[in-house]
């Protein structure tokens, strides 16, 4: 008996020990075996007829079972394709369209014979050719021109412009397109935004320190820049510990006016945020200053340097989240930007990127909606005049 008459027998032998032994049904061992019912089927009649002294009637010989299971393996291997395929043309489906199949077709042909794409996909092969030796039309060249723009803006981004927000990108560049275009072509590119999360607690607001009335009451409008601030502290992960980064926000643009990171949390942290802000601003006294009722905002130096500056002082209520919402809205933006989407080795990395993210894009780039899509700068640019 040759060596592959043997794995055959012996293959054939397994599979029937396996219906017997394993107490599963006849299709989930042909599944996982990689044949088909009928031929497992078979083999158990064959087995059986052999136990008890009938050769079989089918009077097949181990050459014709190898052959057998050779086209079996070979159509099992055919079917797993067509499921592959169907699973990645699952996107262009929906967006429905016979160009939109012969599209799919072109970008998978390497992982997949064209005739067997267009089988699956219902299309003839003639009729893809036709497609590709086509020439394309004025909107599919178009297409190609903003979807190049489209990547630029969103690598610009640092890959978090959605839709709304890369549409008023693209069309301040000068460029004619509407937002239902846009969102079009960043879903058929992938173009998309990731996020994770990480949570730390950082008020403390269990201290014997005076607390300030909430003078600000969850009223964020601000008629004109430094006639209200908001500042908190948050956190970035890295692999040598947390740093801590605290920020001060102009409520009238949503500019970080100032910021400070730092290992620990203690009042010099803010107040190094405070006293940058106070430097590049240098606002009149009757500022209000809103804050949570954390020990680092309480601390002595702290206040004492907002009195000598003719600020006031506001503080949240006692839990209440939504009384500092405007900084909070920027952490989250940071966080689902920037911080959760990276790994930092240290915390002099994540320094440098925080650096270049608050100075090199949100302050002067991003777009906000609630500022009808401009950026914080160029919102106060525009105020002025």
């Amino acid at each position: 008996m040759t060596k592959q008459r043997r794995f055959t027998r012996e293959f054939e032998d397994e599979a029937v020990r396996l219906v017997r032994m394993s107490g599963r049904t006849r299709r989930a061992v042909a599944d996982d075996l990689g044949i088909g019912l009928s031929t497992l089927t078979r083999w158990l009649g064959r087995a059986k007829d052999l136990a008890s002294g009938d050769p079989g009637a089918n009077g097949q010989t181990p050459g014709d079972m190898a052959a057998e299971l050779k086209r079996l393996r070979r159509e099992n291997e055919v079917l797993k394709q067509e499921r592959d395929i169907l699973k990645r043309a699952t996107g262009f489906f929906r967006q429905g369209g016979r160009s939109m199949r012969f599209r799919f077709i072109d970008q998978a042909k390497e992982a997949f014979p064209a005739e067997r794409l267009c089988r699956v996909l219902g299309v003839s092969t003639s009729g893809y050719f036709a497609w590709r030796s086509r020439p394309a039309s004025r909107r599919q060249r178009q297409d190609m021109v903003l979807l190049a723009h489209v990547r630029a803006a969103f690598a610009g981004s640092n890959e978090t412009y959605g839709s709304p927000r890369m549409t008023h990108e693209v069309q301040a560049n000068g460029l004619a397109i509407g937002r239902r275009r846009v969102a079009r072509l960043m879903r058929e590119n992938g173009l998309k935004a990731r996020q994770k999360r990480r949570f730390k607690r950082t008020t403390d607001s269990d201290h014997a320190n005076p607390v300030a009335p909430n003078l600000l009451d969850q009223d964020f409008v601000a008629a004109a820049p430094n006639q209200k601030w908001g500042v908190d502290i948050s956190y970035c992960w890295t692999r040598e510990g947390w740093l801590y980064l605290a920020v001060v926000l102009d409520l009238f643009s949503r500019r970080i006016v100032g910021w400070a990171v730092g290992d620990r949390l203690h009042s010099r942290l803010p107040l190094a945020a405070l006293r940058q802000a106070l430097t590049m601003r240098q606002p009149r006294a009757g500022l209000i200053h809103h804050s949570d009722r954390g020990s680092q905002y309480c601390a002595m130096d702290y206040q004492t340097e907002l009195q000598r500056h003719g600020i006031l002082i506001s503080m949240s209520g006692k839990g209440n989240c939504y009384d500092n919402s405007m900084v909070e809205t920027f952490f989250k933006t940071l966080k689902t930007e920037l911080v959760w989407r990276t790994v930092f080795y240290t915390r002099a990395e994540a320094a440098q990127a925080i650096a270049r993210y608050i100075d090199g894009f949100y302050n002067p780039v991003r777009r906000h909606s609630a500022l009808n899509f401009q950026s914080p700068i160029m919102f106060e640019k525009m105020a002025a005049n």
